[in-house]
């Protein structure tokens, strides 16, 4: 049963999904987790070893999950997003690249010892970064969007172009060489290549007008899509090797600047499909790693080559590109630094390993060890840094949890004002200026527009808020935006009002199917909140200590105060939300909606 293919496929699963919530539950990089764990299922314990139990349809699984991966981050390249930053991108993807593979090639040889010929190929496959590495990484270290912007573009544009150029270097070597190759396949692959991005940019230009004049139904819209994906992919790989990945980056890039609805909306599926893939990937490459392969690292020039990658052309090709650009010295050095490799190098040398070694390049033997050794280490290295040297640089956000707020009004300014006084990231967000008013006058961050517009995530950076509160007095919208940003950030950090059930009968009926967790408790509403703020209730902050305990606040408060939520010692919020028990200890800061004067404060002025 353990030697089963179903078996190993099961476990493949098991070790990927598992490995991504280790490092959610932990905080630790995915990527590293998922290596580690197919290391030890292949090489170390010999419970799988995918190479040989798919056989002949290992490498197109491979190939084929590469081109999905590959297309779903470069549906995410708006150039909305750029604005500004435009010309550090393009100097890093043109000017970085070519420095890159000019400086790598020449460690490759002369410390590496690869032959100027290998050196020259493998030189232009490690200019790659990837969004199998990169987008996790930005995930976890919580960027500003500068950089964050930088790099994601970077590793989506750069994976695809790494592995031409690889290609482009074989077929030029073999002209130098005369080992069977011609000017003509040089010239013939540069077509293919313009071919396969002229193609991907058509396939994309279809699927959108198709999308836009009605003619796919909304169940088939994310079938087709794939469908459409893949057979472009083969179809223009087999024109010319790995130009099929130009190809479906050129059709994510031209359906994410058409602006259509519906690619939006099937952006979370294609998230979660990307998340599966990666994971059965990175745990299927490292467990077909052989002892063999795992040992010659060891060898002290792949360890110096290696270190000279980190240290020494990563960063020079970075700031040589980028000379007289806006970028800041901070910002220079965190890009310079983070370049992590993943699954595309991985892949694409194993092709080359073969390729070159029967081309009678026998030194192209060490180069699975040299990738693996290269991709490991700028996984672990930068995986586990990102965040430290992005905090001592003072380009992470701040730790702390952010809250959004949709909905202005004298609640939530007042909420608002507490947030920013404990140094919580927050923002105010309405449609209408007047109701953001006396936010404004407190000089709380606001941001008039329609959360729900496909525009506002370019306005918007979201990634310092953690938690969605909807305040708003329709309910109906409230459930809306909270069903809406769900798959953003998740269903525990989504929260609304409790529902005005006289006042829009039949919404109860459906709230266990959409919207938010119902905040504070039950028969709380938008009407409530607002007319005890007009009362003079006020919103107070207490420190909860061993003298001042939670069950003393309690006791000396009248049932008119409303917990809010609480302000952990370790900078945590958590909201009181109906349904949820909330831990309040020493050292906790408790916010509660209470009258200006209770009896308890009432008595200590009379004495």
């Amino acid at each position: 049963m353990l030697d089963s293919l179903l078996f190993h496929l099961m476990l493949i699963g098991a070790l990927g999904i598992g490995s991504q919530w280790l490092a959610w539950r932990f905080h630790l990089p995915a990527i590293v987790i998922m290596s580690v764990a197919g290391l030890l299922a292949g090489p170390a314990f010999g419970l799988i070893n995918p190479k040989e139990d798919f056989d002949t349809l290992f490498k197109p699984i491979i190939s084929m999950a590469v081109a999905i991966i590959l297309f779903e981050g470069s549906l995410n390249l708006d150039v909305r997003e750029i604005r500004g930053i435009g010309g550090p991108i393009l100097r890093i993807i043109s000017i970085g690249a070519v420095l890159a593979w000019i400086f790598g090639s020449i460690a490759a040889h002369l410390v590496a010892d690869l032959s100027w010929a290998v050196s020259f190929v493998i030189g232009g496959l490690f200019i790659v970064t990837g969004p199998t590495v990169i987008i996790p990484l930005l995930r976890q270290a919580k960027l500003k969007p500068k950089p964050a912007k930088i790099l994601k573009w970077e590793g989506i544009i750069v994976d695809p172009f790494g592995a031409v150029l690889a290609v482009f270097a074989y077929e030029f070597i073999k002209i130098l060489t005369e080992k069977t190759g011609s000017a003509m396949d040089l010239v013939w692959f540069i077509l293919a290549s313009l071919l396969a991005v002229l193609i991907g940019w058509l396939v994309g230009r279809g699927i959108g007008w198709m999308f836009e004049k009605g003619y796919v139904p909304e169940f088939l819209k994310a079938p087709i899509v794939f469908a459409a994906v893949l057979a472009t992919f083969v179809l223009t790989d087999e024109i010319g090797h790995e130009t099929g990945l130009l190809a479906v980056t050129a059709i994510g890039v031209t359906l994410a600047n058409m602006h259509i609805a519906s690619i939006n909306d099937m952006r979370h599926f294609k998230e979660n499909i990307s998340v599966l893939l990666i994971s059965g990937i990175f745990i299927m490459l490292t467990a077909s790693l052989s002892v063999d392969t795992l040992a010659k690292i060891l060898d002290w020039r792949i360890i110096v080559f290696v270190l000279l990658m980190l240290f020494v052309v990563r960063p020079l090709s970075i700031f040589l590109s980028t000379i007289k650009s806006d970028l800041s010295t901070k910002e220079k050095i965190l890009v310079g630094w983070i370049a992590p490799r993943g699954i595309v190098a991985l892949t694409v040398s194993g092709y080359f390993a073969g390729v070159l070694t029967d081309a009678g390049f026998k030194d192209a033997s060490i180069l699975t060890s040299l990738t693996f050794a290269l991709v490991f280490a700028t996984v672990c290295v930068h995986g586990f840094s990102i965040g430290w040297i992005a905090k001592k640089l003072d380009l992470a956000l701040s730790e702390t949890p952010g809250v959004l707020l949709v909905g202005g009004n004298a609640f939530t300014t007042e909420l608002a004002k507490v947030l920013k006084e404990l140094k919580v990231p927050v923002l105010l967000t309405d449609a209408s200026w007047y109701r953001l008013l006396s936010a404004r006058k407190y000089e709380v961050p606001v941001f008039r527009g329609e959360i729900l517009s496909s525009h506002t995530e370019y306005e918007i950076d979201m990634t310092p808020y953690d938690y969605m509160l909807t305040m708003t007095e329709i309910d109906a919208y409230n459930a809306l935006v909270c069903t809406t940003f769900i798959p953003e950030y998740g269903r525990n950090n989504v929260f609304q009002l409790s529902l005005n059930k006289q006042k829009e009968e039949g919404l109860d009926e459906i709230v266990h199917t959409v919207g938010g967790r119902l905040l504070f408790k039950e028969g709380i509403t938008w009407e409530y909140l607002n007319d005890k703020i007009e009362e003079g209730y006020v919103i107070r902050q207490t420190s909860i200590t061993e003298k001042y305990s939670f069950e003393q606040f309690k006791e000396e408060r009248n049932e008119d105060t409303l917990y809010l939520f609480v302000f952990t010692k370790s900078k945590e919020l958590h909201f009181f939300a109906e349904g949820t028990d909330v831990d309040v200890s020493d050292g906790d800061t408790l916010v509660s909606l209470g009258p200006a004067f209770n009896h308890y404060e009432e008595k200590k002025t009379t004495n």
